[in-house]
């Protein structure tokens, strides 16, 4: 039979009342921390400016706080950066994603790498296990 890799998907998303969070939220803040640009981050993403706008101002209405601050064109251009919230959270989330994916691989280890009709191949790197069916043909 094939080899078939088994793995864990783990992604963090925070809630208020409603999705406000997750990792689209932090690529788009880790874009315009490096590019200074809302408009590049976006283009950067392969997004519409108006969605990364949208997307932007629903996190920061559902946390309560700005993220970004903008400054508009003029004599030296605009650009936009994280402010000292927004930072705080990318850095939070950043590590709280890492944390729960660790933990998340170590019991996928745990609760899966003894499967009754699987054995672990080599190749285990990333966390990914690789199974193979270990019936034999009759």
């Amino acid at each position: 039979m094939e080899r078939k890799k088994l793995h864990p998907v783990i992604t963090v998303r925070l809630y208020t009342d409603e999705k406000c969070f997750g990792p689209g939220v932090a690529m788009l803040l880790e874009r315009v921390e490096r590019l200074h640009s809302l408009r590049s981050a976006a283009m950067d993403m392969d997004m519409a400016y108006s969605k990364a706008w949208t997307i932007l101002r629903n996190a920061e209405k559902q946390l309560g706080y700005k993220l970004i601050s903008s400054t508009t064109g003029g004599r030296h251009g605009g650009g936009a950066v994280l402010t000292e919230e927004g930072e705080r959270m990318l850095s939070a989330y950043n590590a709280f994603a890492r944390e729960v994916q660790e933990s998340g691989q170590a019991l996928f280890r745990k609760y899966f790498a003894d499967l009754p009709r699987g054995e672990e191949l080599p190749g285990d790197d990333a966390g990914e296990m690789v199974f193979q069916d270990t019936v034999k043909d009759q």
